[in-house]
């Protein structure tokens, strides 16, 4: 069934849109070839997008003759402004950004262990607020909060969780409360996956499983592109995973026995201890590693001792996952998947082609620590841009 002239120009203009997102400033002439527009189409398209102000003139391309068609469209940036915040259990990071993704102010603040709930928020809004206003937005159109823990897929709210900061889950109310913005809240390891995905070390991989690997432990799954949260929003929950070389089951409560114990940031501490180094020290990678870490004064037998220790851990973990998806492809992010390295990832690799017939590539992180707010800043725009430009996108 054709589409109605009011739909296809929805459409029309949505693509456009996006070719100017993804693309930079374009001329009509460049619009007209990307699109397969006729050119009246897209000079009525260009009036009607500049008309609702979100396509301006930025420039004139050098390359074509002057007139019209010599004009570089470019989007409103500052039609909307944007609000990253990855939320640690000891911390709060938050990135202020225009429509295009581009930061305009960023900063974070240390949220102590004894820190009671109230105050802790309110130092989280204040952060939040110092940061707008350094970035100069007169108001936020989207926020978006990446935060470790279950988000339930009927409300979208971040579940409350034993183990976790009860002004995590307080955090999210009092922004939406406060601000007459879109608020989301999503879970830090899949909006580490998302940015994998678009600007990382998954760019060139529909499938993929991110393994989280910090102070806690997780998973993102990504299939045919899409994320996958499960019916209950905790796919990917391989912390509570039973694994061998543990201390016993995990339960319902508590992931004490399960792939966390032997993969967290204490464990790795711990196994670090055992080789004679610091966590910093084993997990240094490349060059460094090979010589000694960057003190000169551990082993390096050492340092390859402990990071094939590792890796038969992480491996244990990777080929349960790999063995009922088969993605083809995992990444390892984190504070251990970052420091680790491509050194870690080439170990784990090995190891996993050892415990499962399923060919697997493993990667370290592109993003690094990075990963979360980036994540989170995709998720911002996306939302402000469905508003704006009409229809949606596929999402996340």
């Amino acid at each position: 069934m054709a589409a109605s002239p009011s739909t296809a120009r929805a459409i029309n203009d949505r693509f456009a849109l996006r070719l100017l997102q993804d693309e930079g400033p374009l001329t009509a002439t460049q619009l007209k070839t990307l699109t397969g527009l006729s050119r009246p189409t897209v000079a009525d398209l260009v009036e009607r997008l500049q008309g609702s102000g979100l396509v301006h003139v930025v420039g004139e391309s050098g390359a074509e003759r002057r007139g019209p068609n010599a004009r570089l469209y470019g989007l409103v940036a500052d039609r909307a402004h944007l609000a990253a915040l990855d939320v640690r259990t000891r911390s709060v990071s938050v990135t202020v950004a225009d429509l295009l993704g581009t930061t305009l102010a960023e900063a974070s603040v240390p949220v102590g262990d004894d820190s009671d709930t109230g105050p802790a928020v309110e130092k989280a809004v204040a952060l939040l607020e110092r940061t707008v206003e350094e970035a100069g937005a007169d108001r936020l159109h989207s926020v978006a909060v990446g935060a470790p823990g279950l988000i339930d897929p009927a409300t979208g709210e971040l579940r409350d969780s034993s183990g976790l900061p009860a002004w995590h889950r307080r955090l999210v109310g009092v922004l939406q409360e406060r601000l007459p913005a879109h608020v989301l809240v999503e879970n830090e390891t899949n909006l580490a996956a998302v940015a994998e995905l678009r600007e990382g070390a998954a760019r060139d991989r529909e499938d993929f499983v991110l393994l989280w690997l910090g102070q806690g432990v997780g998973a993102a799954l990504v299939l045919g592109g899409r994320l996958r949260r499960g019916a209950s929003g905790g796919a990917g929950e391989i912390g509570f995973l039973p694994v061998p070389g543990t201390s016993g089951l995990p339960s319902a409560t508590g992931c004490d026995g399960g792939f966390h114990e032997l993969a967290c940031a204490a464990a790795v501490e711990s196994l670090a201890a055992d080789h004679g180094l610091t966590a910093a020290e084993a997990l240094a990678s490349g060059d460094a590693g090979a010589a000694g870490p960057a003190t000169g004064t551990a082993p390096a037998s050492g340092h390859a001792a402990f990071l094939d220790a590792l890796a038969r851990r992480l491996a244990v973990g990777a080929a349960a996952v790999v063995s009922v998806l088969d993605p083809g492809c995992v990444v390892l992010a984190g504070e251990t998947g970052h420091q680790g390295g491509a050194e870690l990832a080439a170990r784990v690799e090995a190891e996993l082609a050892a415990l499962s017939p399923l060919r697997t590539e493993v990667r370290a992180t592109a993003l690094g620590g990075a990963a979360v707010l980036r994540g989170a800043l995709l998720l911002a725009r996306d939302t402000a841009q469905d508003a704006l430009f009409g229809a949606p996108t596929a999402g996340l």
